[in-house]
């Protein structure tokens, strides 16, 4: 996997005093609200100055710098030392902030220069002095303010994760970082061997945190939900057993691109008792309503009249989810122009990229009147960041359930199935990435890709089935769709659907069954129906 039984106990504390580890909180689709710089011990990468110096504003730059982790923060010459590295860079003020107590650390006065600052560098070795000194106090506090307005923290140090090993990887011991990477454990002078183990076994006891190991020479600048390996060695993932896979550990070279939401999302399905997706889904039925699934493209005017047939009519509420686009969203969407334009006249359209919002009851209330809903085109993953697990999501299926119609092209196509292809933020061309499979299950058992003849994907939805057998593939052309009731498909559109049955021998090479415009098929059955 590139990310993307022996019991082993591990004590958790606060840097001496023992605690319970600290929960996995909540994954905000947004990432990070501010930047983040981490280094490996060592020398710090020219790469990872400057771009904590960019990210700090450059030359507006206000940089506070902590060298308590050093052995020689007590020491005068090496502190101006140190200040002078970033001073030559020209930013407005570099300032060095050190205290050698809690309480000097808890004084209001001592940090007001964290309340200006656009950046904060900590220095190591000794991480836990620096949280046995700093955590719980203001020292921490403004620093979680200076992240939560934008402000950039880095540094040589682990204890900007939730987890960090205390007294070196040896003990396998582990206290509470900062939290300003949530979620992952940091080892920052990391190295194949003794570390990658100590790593591995840290995460098999805590299979919800991602480990991220660093070596020296290495850095990870996190903008967003984006991560980018710098300097001149690799950076290493480790994610835990668990949804039946093996543990992994993969290394990332300088110049590859890591989603920390799509890892975070990965641990925590691998950590649930209840993780995805199943070794046998439910039967591919749709009780009630009915499905338009459509494989992108230009849908003709028969797909949007019969969409709006089976929404009610013309005067039925049809709400559209444009979630799936690229912000800034246009104020109407194409999806919402074309049901006017074949008849639909009550049309709204519903979109947040918050799931808070989207748990909100008033948000969604538009929904429990509606006859049908459609989802857009763009990238499916963004429907599962903005819906998934929320009372939207449980009112999409409500609309079904009373006898409405769902409908969506392309990624609205690919969220409706059970297992949801093509779901990698960083790219469409993966077909199966972990902590984005899920789709909204509106069609069970079944595994939906689009685009399928027209942008040649026979070999993906191959691969696919052979990963997980356990699913139906449908493979949709453009312009071509699927309307399923009960467990029937019948395709109207323009050309023809790709039906992948693993338990089916390949016919003259193909290891699909076409199934053309006006010919229909049984999900359930797996076979073509005969007119």
């Amino acid at each position: 996997m590139r990310l993307p039984s022996i019991l082993i106990v591990f004590v958790i504390s606060v840097c001496g005093r023992t605690s319970a580890a600290p929960p996995v909180s909540f994954i905000d689709p947004a990432g990070l609200p501010g930047p983040l710089v981490i280094v490996g011990e060592g020398k710090v990468p020219e790469d990872a100055q400057k771009a904590f110096f960019e990210l700090s504003g450059k030359e507006k730059a206000k940089i506070v710098v902590i060298p308590t982790g050093s052995p020689d923060a007590d020491n005068p010459k090496a502190t101006k030392a140190l200040q002078k590295t970033w001073e030559d860079l020209k930013s407005v003020s570099v300032q060095i902030l050190h205290a050698n107590d809690r309480k000097q650390a808890d004084d209001p006065v001592f940090v007001n220069a964290l309340t200006e600052a656009t950046g904060v560098w900590f220095t190591g070795p000794d991480q836990g002095k620096i949280i046995a000194i700093y955590r719980g106090t203001r020292v921490e506090k403004e620093l979680k303010k200076l992240h939560a307005r934008g402000g950039v923290v880095g540094g040589s140090s682990a204890i900007l994760g939730d987890l960090m090993f205390e007294g070196g990887t040896d003990s396998a011991k582990t206290c509470e970082g900062l939290g300003c990477l949530p979620g992952y454990l940091i080892d920052q002078h990391f190295a194949t061997g003794k570390e990658e183990k100590s790593l591995e076994k840290v995460i098999a006891a805590n299979p919800s945190w991602i480990g991220c190991g660093l070596n020296e020479g290495s850095a990870l600048v996190i903008r967003g939900r984006i991560a980018r390996v710098i300097g001149e060695k690799d950076v290493t993932i480790c994610v835990a057993k668990g949804a039946g896979r093996p543990a992994a550990t993969e290394a990332y070279k300088a110049g590859s691109l890591l989603d920390i939401v799509q890892l975070r999302r990965a641990a925590a399905n691998r950590a649930a008792k209840d993780f995805f997706p199943p070794a046998k889904p439910p039967e591919p039925v749709v009780d009630k309503g009915t499905l338009m699934i459509v494989g992108g493209g230009a849908a003709g005017p028969e797909i949007w009249k019969r969409f709006i047939e089976l929404s009610g009519g013309p005067e039925a509420l049809i709400v559209v989810i444009p979630t799936a686009m690229e912000d800034p969203i246009d104020k109407e969407s194409g999806e919402e122009r074309a049901l006017k334009r074949f008849g639909a006249k009550n049309v709204k359209a519903l979109h947040t990229r918050n799931p808070k919002e989207a748990d909100v009851p008033e948000f969604s209330e538009v929904l429990t009147k509606a006859g049908g809903v459609w989802f857009s085109g763009g990238r499916q993953w963004r429907f599962v960041d903005a819906y998934e697990g929320t009372l939207t999501e449980k009112r999409f299926h409500e609309v079904l359930a009373r006898g409405g119609a769902i409908g969506g092209s392309s990624a609205g196509a690919s969220i409706q199935s059970e297992y949801m292809p093509r779901g990698h933020p960083l790219g469409n061309t993966v077909m199966a990435v972990e902590g984005y499979e899920h789709g909204f299950g509106f069609l069970p058992a079944c595994a939906v890709d689009q685009h399928f003849f027209a942008r040649k994907r026979t070999a993906d939805m191959t691969g696919l089935m052979k990963l997980h057998p356990q699913y139906l593939g449908i493979g949709l052309d453009e312009g071509t769709a699927i309307v399923v009731s009960g467990s029937v498909a019948e395709v109207i559109g323009k050309t023809k659907v790709a039906f992948y049955d693993t338990r089916k021998k390949p016919v003259d090479d193909k290891d699909y069954e076409e199934v053309k415009v006006g010919e229909k098929y049984d999900l359930k059955e797996r076979k073509k129906l005969e007119k």
